[in-house]
């Protein structure tokens, strides 16, 4: 790190308290304030959020840069969905620096667990040090394309001694890096339905590269963000609802939630109602019992919490 912990927390501590203090309105980078129909059971996670802090400054060339997401403003969607647990993913903005990811684990005092970015050069003692803060994966996205990859089976049979996953981000390159995915020794968790492209949905490569991993045991996925493939659009986002209730029925017990907060890919006036996206789970999984499955009993096997 370039800087410590205790300088970033003295650096203003907290990152950034939310302009708006209504707990159920006006929750930052998201609309709506109605409370979802669906209850989450007690130790739900959410698997996909981000933070970030501009103090911390971005990658070379990094593409998404968007305004400051703290944690204070996160707490007020979890109060509104009734979710206390998360996983805070390191996103592509910062590149390898995972010191915002950090100072959330930190100040979430038991509640999260991260997913890291790093190099192939990481060391075992860092690694480890990762694991004390709470890191249960490493991500590799694959927005540059391909190469992003690089070097993904050692450190995948790295971090399987830890017993972490690895987090892959395919967008449309699913079909093409799948047969890699499938040799690694580590779980792998693939983003935001595997990015299977609409309207082709059912019947693209894309979902049957997600069928062979869930089929491999090694395999898992993340219900999150509908609106980066439908066509069909909000509130139901009928197209990728087709797609996730196909995962899901094939492979109930390999399925996660993740909100996608602060939806970093969406302008602001694009942000979806967060209440609306939890409750797509009900037309998605209608039973209790793999709704449960999937906010709690999945995540908590694989984070460890």
């Amino acid at each position: 790190m370039n800087f410590s912990r205790r300088q970033f927390l003295q650096a203003g501590g907290a990152l950034g308290a939310a302009a708006s203090m209504g707990a159920l309105a006006n929750v930052p980078f998201s609309h709506g304030d109605a409370q979802p129909r669906l209850t989450p059971p007690a130790g739900s996670v959410d698997c996909h959020m981000h933070l970030y802090d501009s103090r911390v400054p971005a990658a070379p060339g990094a593409a998404l840069l968007p305004p400051d997401a703290s944690l204070e403003d996160y707490r007020q969607l979890q109060q509104r969905l009734g979710i206390r647990r998360l996983v805070i993913v390191t996103p592509s903005t910062y590149g390898t620096d995972n010191r915002v990811m950090l100072d959330g684990l930190l100040r979430s005092r038991g509640d999260a667990r991260g997913v890291a970015v790093v190099a192939s050069s990481v060391t075992d003692s860092e690694l480890a040090d990762l694991h004390k803060a709470g890191v249960r994966g490493i991500r590799f996205n694959l927005s540059v394309g391909s190469q992003a990859l690089d070097g993904i089976e050692q450190l995948a049979a790295r971090v399987d001694e830890l017993g972490w996953n690895v987090q892959v981000a395919p967008g449309p390159l699913l079909p093409d890096v799948a047969p890699r995915l499938l040799a690694l020794p580590a779980k792998v968790v693939i983003d935001h339905m595997g990015h299977v492209p609409q309207p082709e949905g059912l019947k693209s490569e894309a979902y049957a590269a997600l069928v062979r991993l869930l089929d491999s045991d090694r395999g898992w996925v993340k219900l999150s963000a509908p609106y980066l493939r439908s066509k069909t659009g909000a509130p139901q986002f009928k197209d990728v609802g087709r797609v996730a209730s196909a995962l899901i029925s094939h492979r109930p017990d390999r399925m996660l939630w993740g909100s996608d907060w602060p939806h970093p890919t969406l302008a602001q006036d694009q942000k979806p109602d967060d209440g609306l996206i939890l409750d797509l789970l009900m037309d998605w999984a209608p039973q209790a019992r793999v709704q449960a499955l999937i906010l709690r009993d999945n995540p908590v096997q694989l984070y460890g919490f």
